[in-house]
């Protein structure tokens, strides 16, 4: 976490993000930490790691590649549409921007305990976000809602 407020200070301070922009990322970033660590009293959404964090970025090759390169990150995937980059056990993922003008952050992704290995859990979790009442977006191995501030949270097991 502090790699990545330090990266996003940086890229601040050297004009590559609006103030707007840092406090977006600063808050979805403070927001997917403290889903990470507070669990819900019956352990069904437990996150075990932060999954991956998907960027809308004006040329997802360039974004792909400046990482690549700077940071040394592995491209996992480029079906032409899109890349992800590995960072440890995560991975960082960039789409092509929606909105030709605006960079964002597009969701971020947690892998939830036992997910993988317990066919349970994936009905647990969907039970226990229905009682929330979160109005869901179900992908063939995820769950995707909006936290209180309407920033997309993903979740779900270790492949997506």
């Amino acid at each position: 976490m502090e790699h990545l407020i330090a990266k996003l200070l940086h890229d601040f301070e050297d004009g590559r993000m609006t103030r707007r922009q840092l406090i977006q990322s600063l808050a979805l970033a403070a927001t997917a930490a403290s889903a990470a660590s507070a669990a819900p009293g019956n352990g069904v959404l437990k996150a075990t790691y932060l999954n991956h964090v998907g960027y809308q970025v004006a040329d997802y090759g360039k974004s792909r590649d400046w990482y690549a390169e700077l940071f040394g990150m592995k491209v996992m995937l480029d079906d032409g549409k899109k890349a992800n980059l590995g960072l440890g056990e995560s991975l960082l993922i960039f789409h092509p921007r929606k909105i030709p003008t605006t960079p964002v952050v597009d969701h971020v992704c947690l892998t939830i305990a036992n997910w993988d290995t317990d066919k349970n859990v994936r009905g647990e979790v969907e039970e226990e976000l229905k009682r929330r009442g979160f109005k869901t977006r179900t992908t063939a191995n995820s769950f995707h809602f909006s936290d209180p501030d309407g920033f997309e949270v993903q979740v779900g097991g270790k492949d997506q």
